[in-house]
């Protein structure tokens, strides 16, 4: 077999090839949680055991994300992506006709495996396909499928649900898995440099197993953290010390393994670490954020989880349309800079939101969100560029891997103590503002008057009256609270923004004099 050099086939048909199962992968990722509450009444699951057909599936992918690099040495690039493909299809299928919730958290443990490759894998083949020039352009390019997920992803998952079945955002990816697996067979192609590599390795089995421990317990203690009230609960601890011991222990092992599982030498390329670590606090704010408009306004707003959708959405085409831009600027300009000024923008967009009130029109959410949509533009794509730059081709498998764990991970740590942080600061300032509630405060009196007369106006009688101004005002106060401590998280989130952007000086610029690629 040759490799996509000697077969000369076009970069941009090999784009299309890897860009598809990305895509599938990260619609997956977003498109269940608007269907739990359907598959909770199918299934007869309550809140807390549905919340595991998303949590399997992270704890799987976050599992398979760093040993991407070394599977693909071991059973050939081409070969594994085919498999992962046909497994993510095949364990679609299965989801979708799950007769029980166990079942169809099995099947979603096998979907999110074989899809936690799909993306590093499909990173790994953009880098090496493109000469170096025009590597951000093509981060561009998947930039656009990356952001196109999460905006397809609610959307579609919510109309399907309503107008088809939830089952049927599973059976959806069955047409998409077969034309990516086609294409595959016919366009991708393994360098030389891996057929050579696999013949020589030996399978680090201790760090499988520790990686398989210290990632699925980290997962694990993230998502059920604030349900069972962090380490006031045996299970968390117990989770928190499995991850502690068996991460060091991973650590010790692929560092003196011959051929480790994951390559933890490529952290010594100060370069390849500040980059990683810019992104885990980026995937941080990220997805903490995205979580939380929502949330602010589902719960505090009354807005409808489709008028909510439509909050996000220009902003999610604000990136899709600065992507191309930002890739073709990368070619001449130096990515740092523009990561510098996604950084600046980014930290303002949460400023912005931090003084979101509820009193605040449908325009005032969504333009902050696109702001932010600008700004992420600006990080993704020349972060992506400028932290995989200085790899050799042999370790960009295990570097993508990497890369997307931490974006992941980041993630993970950035919803939990949104989560935490949210249920703690409502509890706070639920306190004191209840300090102002008494028949002292002539601004209290009054409002509570004005609503016990109108009460009474419309024919209720005095006593019920009393008691609901007061049911009425309390409302207003738990409002109020939830609004406050919205604000303090969104001003925490552009902190993390702000703090991370000493770290671009340890950046390498890159130099785009290099030439060759594996497409032409």
């Amino acid at each position: 077999m040759t490799s996509s050099e000697d077969r000369n086939i076009n970069k941009w048909l090999i784009t299309i090839t890897v860009m598809l199962p990305a895509i599938m992968e990260i619609i997956d990722t977003s498109v269940a949680n608007v269907a739990l509450p359907h598959m909770q009444g199918s299934l007869n699951a309550g809140v807390d055991e549905v919340t595991w057909v998303l949590t399997s599936y992270l704890v799987a992918n976050a599992v398979v994300l760093p040993m991407t690099g070394w599977l693909s040495r071991v059973f050939g690039r081409k070969r594994f992506l085919m498999s992962c493909i046909v497994l993510f299809t095949l364990a679609s299928l299965m989801c979708g006709a799950a007769p029980n919730l166990a079942s169809l958290i099995f099947f979603r443990v096998l979907q999110g495996a074989a899809g936690g490759a799909l993306i590093p894998i499909s990173q790994a083949i953009l880098m090496e396909t493109f000469p170096p020039n025009q590597r951000g352009m093509a981060m561009a390019i998947f930039g656009i499928g990356a952001m196109f997920g999460p905006i397809v992803g609610p959307a579609l998952g919510g109309w399907i649900t309503d107008n088809m079945n939830w089952r049927w955002i599973f059976y959806i990816n069955l047409p998409i898995g077969i034309i990516a697996m086609t294409m595959c067979a016919f366009f991708i192609f393994d360098p030389a440099y891996l057929r050579e590599k696999a013949k020589t390795l030996k399978i680090d089995y201790w760090g499988l197993f520790l990686l398989t421990a210290s990632m699925g317990s980290l997962q694990v203690v993230l998502d059920k953290g604030q349900q069972e009230d962090w380490f006031s609960s045996s299970f968390i601890i117990t989770f928190s010390i499995i991850f502690i011991v068996s991460m060091a222990a991973l650590i010790w092992v692929e560092l003196t393994h011959q051929n480790p599982i994951i390559n933890l030498r490529l952290f010594k390329n100060v370069s390849f670490s500040a980059g990683n670590l810019i992104m885990f606090v980026v995937g941080f704010a990220l997805y903490s954020s995205i979580m939380l408009i929502p949330l602010f306004l589902q719960t505090l707003m009354g807005y409808s989880a489709t008028d909510a959708g439509m909050v996000m959405a220009p902003g999610g085409v604000a990136t899709l349309i600065t992507m191309p831009f930002i890739g073709a600027a990368l070619a001449k300009r130096d990515g740092r800079k523009i990561v510098f000024f996604g950084l600046l923008i980014g930290a303002s967009s949460m400023f912005i939101m931090q003084g979101l009130n509820l009193q605040g029109s449908f325009w005032n959410y969504t333009w902050p969100r696109i702001v932010l949509g600008f700004g992420l533009a600006m990080i993704f794509v020349p972060l992506t560029t400028v932290t995989l730059a200085s790899i050799t081709r042999t370790e960009m498998g295990n570097a993508t891997g990497m890369f997307n764990l931490l974006r992941n991970i980041g993630g993970s740590v950035g919803i939990a103590m949104a989560a935490t942080l949210l249920a703690r600061y409502e509890q706070f300032y639920q306190t004191t503002l209840a300090a102002h509630v008494n028949p002292y405060n002539p601004v209290w009196q009054m409002r509570y008057e004005g609503l016990k007369q109108a009460l009474i106006s419309k024919g209720i009688g005095i006593t019920e009256a009393d008691t609901t101004a007061l049911g009425m005002m309390y409302g207003a106060v738990r409002r109020q609270a939830g609004a406050l401590a919205f604000n303090r998280i969104f001003f925490i989130i552009g902190l993390a923004f702000l703090v991370i952007i000493p770290l671009l000086l340890l950046l390498k610029r890159p130099s785009h004099a290099e030439g060759g690629g594996m497409g032409h």
